[in-house]
């Protein structure tokens, strides 16, 4: 038995995991917050990156790491790292879906011939929390300090080179690059002409790695893997494979899966990921999910979600009619920006505060449906859905998720999949390493503790749901989405 670690550096804090390397059974956790350094409390957007080493410093402290064999990182996605040629910070890291590259992302797509060119050239189109269109952003408001850029990393890539002790080998694995807007999950490399389309000039990029090569072994003889970014480790350590997707409930949406091959889609919904195995991850995100619920429950007047579930399910399928279309933030999904949401059905009987309750449930998840109709019609198998997010533990969500997703759902305990996968990750380098595992095969380990819910005899219930929501999205929208 060996014993191996999987941090996760998030946008807010560091979470480690200590774990046996053949069942994956966790050992010892730590944590640290990051520090904030926005005057109004809230998450900037730029960072010094040194604030996330000492914030892992302190999450390993008190022998966390003893005994420890190797180190898989994983770390929040689309944060850049610019670097001199002395491997210095040109400017603190930027984070997140930063606002200010907005123009900035509407500047690259012209500049390369509209969505579609992106989409066939790395399999995403530029938005404003990706590295290349932060690049653009630099280059346009800060021309100094591009200029001075050498060297571009991403969290996780940042981290390893930190922990390996700043080497002359530089990497990052295929899941982030995948991310950055300059490489293609299709073709394997670099779009290296993107970098300067956006930069205005080369820089040097990290060396992508196998999913199961070592970045390095530290003087103490510890291993650190790969690393990947967070959405990839969470696919690991949850253990999804084909047939298998991922719908995500926070305040926005997002639905990924499994497949065997990228995507290309020339709409721009799919964006094209690697995922941290060598297969891929197509992504479909939605601007809307439980905000639209906690707009309802603030139109109701109720304390929380809870609540809000407690009344939807004193309705029943279908709301009495009353449908919801959630797009109160625009929509990415169909891509309808600058649009507002939609209450429609609305007759004496159904001007009840349950079915405006029951409808903001249905609403939200036929949203996320519309979601994996989009990946379903590229090919992508789907027979079973993770669902995650605290709004999945609400008994609302899960009487309706199964019957308009059309498949087995599956509610996983809550616990630190990220860092779970950044230690299985870890495992797998350190077998390979040894010996004892296959570069092709991860190793396996016990899967999270779940609910599961089956459809059962409701396919035809949800399915009347959603004819009932596209009817109306389609007369709100005509020709919108296509699928």
């Amino acid at each position: 038995m060996g014993i191996v670690a999987g941090l996760d550096s998030s946008p807010d804090f560091t979470r480690i995991v200590v774990c046996d390397t053949d069942t994956g059974a966790v050992l010892r956790q730590g944590y640290a917050p990051h520090p904030v350094e926005s005057p109004g409390g809230g998450r900037p957007s730029d960072i010094d990156p040194q604030a996330w080493l000492l914030s892992l410093g302190e999450a390993a402290g008190g022998g966390l790491l003893e005994g420890v064999q190797a180190i898989g990182v994983s770390a929040q996605q689309n944060a850049l790292i610019p670097l001199d040629a002395q491997g210095n910070t040109v400017r603190p890291a930027l984070v997140g879906g930063d606002k200010r590259a907005q123009v900035a992302a509407a500047d690259l797509i012209d500049a390369l011939g509209g969505r579609e060119a992106w989409a066939q050239a790395v399999g995403s189109v530029p938005q404003a929390a990706h590295p290349i269109t932060k690049l653009r952003w630099l280059a346009r408001t800060e021309p100094e300090n591009a200029q001075r850029i050498a060297l571009l990393f991403q969290a996780h890539d940042w981290l390893v080179w930190q922990l390996l002790g700043r080497p002359v080998r530089r990497t990052t694995d295929r899941g982030g690059a995948s991310g950055t807007g300059y490489w293609s999950a299709a073709t394997g490399g670099y779009r290296s002409d993107l970098v300067e389309l956006a930069l205005g000039h080369q820089a040097v990029l990290p060396e992508v790695i196998g999913p199961a090569d070592a970045a390095g072994t530290t003087p103490e003889g510890l291993l650190i893997s790969a690393g990947t970014g967070e959405t990839m480790a969470a696919a690991f350590g949850l253990g999804i494979g084909l047939g298998d997707a991922v719908v995500s409930l926070g305040a926005s949406g997002s639905v990924m899966a499994v497949h065997p091959e990228a995507l290309t889609d020339q709409s721009g919904m799919i964006t094209s990921l690697a995922d941290a195995t060598g297969l891929h991850l197509p992504v479909v995100t939605t601007l809307n999910a439980v905000r639209a619920l906690r707009g309802a429950a603030e139109l109701l007047g109720l304390p929380d979600l809870d609540a809000l579930s407690e009344l939807a399910m004193k309705s029943t399928p279908g709301a009495h009619g009353l449908v919801l279309l959630p797009y109160l933030e625009g929509e990415r999904t169909p891509n309808l920006p600058h649009t507002a949401g939609t209450l429609a059905g609305l007759r004496r009987e159904s001007m009840r505060p349950e079915h405006l309750a029951r409808a903001a449930f249905e609403g939200m998840l036929c949203g996320l449906a519309d979601a994996l109709d989009v990946l379903r019609g590229r090919g992508v198998e789907v027979h079973r859905v993770f669902l995650l997010g605290p709004a999945a533990e609400l008994p609302a969500v899960q009487a309706v998720a199964p019957a308009l997703f059309g498949a087995q759902v599956v509610v996983p305990q809550p616990a630190d999949y990220a860092a779970i996968g950044a230690a299985r990750q870890a495992a797998w380098a350190l077998g390979v390493s040894q010996g004892s595992l296959d570069p092709r095969t991860p190793p396996i380990w016990q899967g999270a503790t779940a609910q599961v819910l089956d459809p059962g005899d409701d396919l035809a219930v949800g399915q009347a749901v959603r004819q009932q929501y596209m009817s109306v999205r389609e007369q709100a929208h005509p020709g919108a989405f296509q699928a």
